[in-house]
């Protein structure tokens, strides 16, 4: 800990933020459990702009980057690789003075009244994805890469070798290239500056199945929708050729509304990652989608 908090006397001028513990529970592609993580985040929504933070914008990749360059792979034979950063925010350097009360279970009995001096980013802070992005992207760019305006997700890097290619979803780093020697170089390369973890081949990521193989890759949402299927009640329904019958035209006027909007509107959202690689839904996910405003019950239905 010593490395990102610094106890000090909380100066008159200043306010500390307070700080809470979080505990997740990670599965894999099966929906099985793959381990248990124990989190320490900071109040970020205590913050004040212009005094505790300035910018927060913090660009992740679009997944329309995400299927071209799996696309492409795919095309030229390409294999795909994952990495997972380690307390991906804590690798960023703070700008600004933030302070944060001490947190429970380590407060400093000879000491209560000190605050920690945050010198790198903490999670949910408001500044956290913008300092990590600066991080990374300072890095990738004197290490050679090229990044686009574009798209500041997206690095590439050119050499008489061949060619690599990163894309970045804040802790989670998509590899791919034509030389799978520049692929284990720029592994070792990044795990000596960052705290990585090595995933080799891309097989699961943002909830999506990868299948890599010499005929072509395949993406599948089959245990994402199984999940929704059972958090909304519907494993027990029988399954239609079709997702909306023919013919139907939906008004935004007709039947009674919807008692829960919100569950309307997380459905749809649901949906709509859906289509990533169900494209049959497309046209029905932008029927539903024209009534999250007021959804009215045969719109649910």
């Amino acid at each position: 800990m010593e490395t990102h908090f610094r106890v000090t006397v909380l100066l008159e001028d200043k306010k500390a933020i307070g700080c809470k513990w979080v505990y997740k529970i990670k599965h894999n592609a099966n929906g099985y459990v793959s381990r248990y993580k124990t989190r320490l985040i900071a109040k970020g929504y205590a913050q004040t702009y212009g005094i505790d933070y300035e910018e927060t914008y913090s660009p992740v990749a679009k997944m329309t980057t995400v299927r071209a360059i799996i696309a492409m792979a795919a095309m030229k034979g390409w294999s795909l690789h994952r990495m997972d950063v380690k307390n991906v925010f804590f690798h960023g350097d703070l700008q600004e003075e933030v302070y944060m009360e001490q947190p429970l279970g380590y407060v400093d009995q000879t000491h209560p009244n000190l605050v920690y001096r945050l010198k790198k980013a903490l999670y949910s802070l408001k500044q956290a994805p913008r300092a990590w992005s600066n991080k990374i992207g300072e890095y990738l760019v004197t290490s050679g890469f090229q990044t686009f305006n574009a798209n500041f997700s997206l690095y590439v890097k050119k050499t008489n070798h061949g060619i690599v290619v990163i894309v970045i979803y804040v802790d989670d780093l998509i590899i791919t290239g034509d030389n799978d020697v520049n692929i284990f170089d720029l592994k070792k390369l990044l795990k000596q500056k960052f705290e990585m973890k090595d995933l080799g081949e891309l097989r699961y990521f943002f909830g999506i199945e990868v299948i890599q193989s010499p005929k072509g890759i395949w993406l599948l949402q089959k245990q994402y929708a199984l999940n929704k299927l059972s958090e909304y009640g519907m494993t027990g329904c029988k399954p239609i050729s079709i997702p909306l019958e023919q013919n139907v035209k939906l008004n935004a006027d007709e039947g009674d509304l919807v008692e829960d909007t919100t569950m309307y509107r997380c459905i749809v959202g649901s949906l709509i990652y859906m289509t990533i690689t169900r494209l049959d839904l497309s046209y029905v996910v932008g029927v539903v989608s024209q009534f999250m405003q007021t959804p009215q019950k045969p719109h649910l239905d």
